[in-house]
């Protein structure tokens, strides 16, 4: 039996549709521009306020610096991504390219699999973001996921290992590695603070590393 026709008045949270109706739907709300459909539930974001608008900022900056340093590699903000047959839109992304020997895929106008790596910003979505989303990115294979807790200002830098979230350990010395992005580092204390030279400083120290140098050589050679 065919589904039944929804309007885009229906876009609305705990809505229950197939990718292609929400994506259809989506596009006759032009003044829509968070939305998410997980595991077939549809989520439309609160209002952004202004604390998680600024992390946003330094998150995006930071990861923006790394890929640009990091031929082969590229970030995103607030993108929608066709995930086994969700539509998320992490508030944040890293990717190894397709070309590159990444995981993920292009179609005509979204990012398709999964990236690499995916942070999200957590106050009025914790519960999604620990919740369906944390398993939908364990699931489709989101390699490392880091979560921004505004209420307890903590970042939890999640990997996967043996198909299952694990969290790492908080770093003796205060500086955040990626294990799947070498030289990708964050200086959390400055972080918090909102000290962007200090931030910058720790990344340009990663990028500086041979771990990043190898790494940038090894995406090179497999173009």
């Amino acid at each position: 039996m065919p589904s039944p026709v929804l309007t885009a008045t229906e876009l609305v949270t705990g809505e229950r549709m197939t990718v292609a109706e929400f994506l259809r739907c989506w596009e006759e709300l032009p003044d829509l521009k968070n939305a998410e459909l997980i595991d077939g539930v549809v989520h439309v974001s609160s209002p952004v306020g202004r604390e998680h608008g600024n992390l946003d900022l330094q998150i995006h900056l930071w990861l923006a610096f790394y890929a640009q340093a990091t031929p082969g590699c590229q970030g995103g903000s607030n993108s929608t991504w066709l995930m086994l047959d969700n539509a998320p839109q992490p508030d944040a992304y890293l990717r190894i390219l397709p070309s590159h020997g990444g995981q993920s895929g292009d179609d005509k106008r979204f990012c398709t699999g999964a990236p690499e790596l995916a942070v999200e910003i957590c106050l009025t979505s914790t519960e999604v973001d620990f919740g369906p989303k944390r398993k939908l990115y364990q699931r489709a294979g989101v390699r490392e996921y880091i979560t921004i807790e505004l209420f307890w200002k903590r970042i939890v830098w999640r990997a996967l290992e043996d198909a299952v979230y694990v969290a790492q350990t908080p770093p003796p010395d205060g500086i955040a590695r990626s294990q799947v992005f070498p030289g990708l580092w964050l200086d959390e204390a400055a972080f918090w603070a909102g000290d962007g030279a200090k931030m910058l400083a720790a990344l340009n120290a990663g990028l500086a590393s041979e771990d990043h140098q190898s790494f940038v050589a090894r995406l090179a050679a497999a173009k």
